[in-house]
């Protein structure tokens, strides 16, 4: 039997305190494939034999969201990185999203996958990357780190892609709340032009409703007191999905499709996406983070199922 584009398929199980929760993550791309609590869908799944939709639930490292042009200046040097969005000329979503992860461990309800950043076009360094999937009682607690294996320091940011799911209420009946203070405006290519308070149609700190919105745009979010920053989808019954970022992830990709393609036809879905830096970091900086040689980073983030 032929693998799968996915590859190789993890499955984690782990007794919670609000019933069952259950995972599938696969190799390429360390991508989160399914997540249940108790039988209700935390997130948008995917058959195992397609590619993931719009990018579901993969690693995006070692940049999220786009580089202008693929090009950037590191040292007085042009770096030209391939173009990976080609209808706009730009280079999206880092380096690995079609490559098969390692095993590095597995319990049965936690997997560590690790994959290398070897130099290449646009990006002349070396770094091993790992993504730590574990089960908790109410959903999954995400880990990732990086190392610098080579003779310089590494610009890096990460980011990841889940579409979030409240069970089986439709998407556009949801109510998406964060704590969103500052939006990421962009050109028609999507790519950053400046920054603005997140006021008026941008706030969604009071809640939106996710039918009357059309996002595919950026968000620097305020964390609660404990430092970490929460996005909620709730449905009109009252349960709840949340997507949560330590604090060193303090950007939010939020993009709408009424296109996502499932058995029964096109749907609206919604991609709920951490990131520890905005869109063209490697040019502007925002949140870039330098790894010197030798050096480790890791941060984490989580989806669960709210008590």
């Amino acid at each position: 039997m032929s693998t799968p584009p996915t590859g190789e398929q993890y499955t984690l199980h782990h007794d919670g305190a609000h019933g069952p929760v259950e995972a599938v993550i696969t190799s390429v791309a360390a991508a989160l494939r399914h997540l249940t609590v108790d039988g209700h869908d935390l997130v948008q799944g995917f058959d195992e034999h397609e590619t993931p939709p719009f990018g579901c639930g993969i690693v995006l490292v070692p940049w999220p969201n786009r580089v202008r042009d693929g090009r950037w200046v590191h040292e007085g040097v042009v770096r030209q990185l391939d173009l990976t969005e080609v209808d706009r000329t730009n280079a999206i979503h880092g380096l690995l999203r079609n490559t098969p992860y390692q095993l590095v461990d597995k319990t049965a309800d936690a997997v560590t996958l690790g994959a290398a950043v070897v130099p290449q076009h646009g990006y002349p360094f070396h770094l091993w990357t790992t993504v730590e999937y574990r089960l908790t009682g109410n959903g999954i607690r995400v880990t990732h780190s990086v190392t610098n294996l080579g003779e310089q320091p590494a610009p890096y940011a990460v980011g990841t892609h889940p579409f979030i799911r409240v069970g089986e209420h439709p998407v556009d009946e949801l109510t998406i709340t964060a704590r969103t203070i500052e939006h990421v405006m962009v050109d028609e290519r999507l790519n950053p032009v400046g920054f603005e308070p997140a006021s008026n149609g941008w706030n969604l700190t009071d809640g939106r409703l996710i039918g009357e919105l059309a996002l595919d745009d950026a968000f620097r979010l305020e964390p609660d007191a404990d430092g970490v920053t929460r996005t909620v989808l709730s449905a009109p019954d009252g349960s709840e999905t949340e997507v949560w970022q330590d604090g060193d992830w303090q950007w939010l990709q939020l993009f709408i499709t009424r296109s996502y393609p499932t058995a029964g036809g096109p749907v609206t879905a919604v991609a709920v996406e951490p990131m520890t830096a905005p869109a063209d970091a490697l040019n502007s900086g925002v949140g870039l983070r330098w790894i010197e040689p030798g050096a480790t980073w890791a941060g984490s983030w989580g989806i669960c199922r709210p008590a």
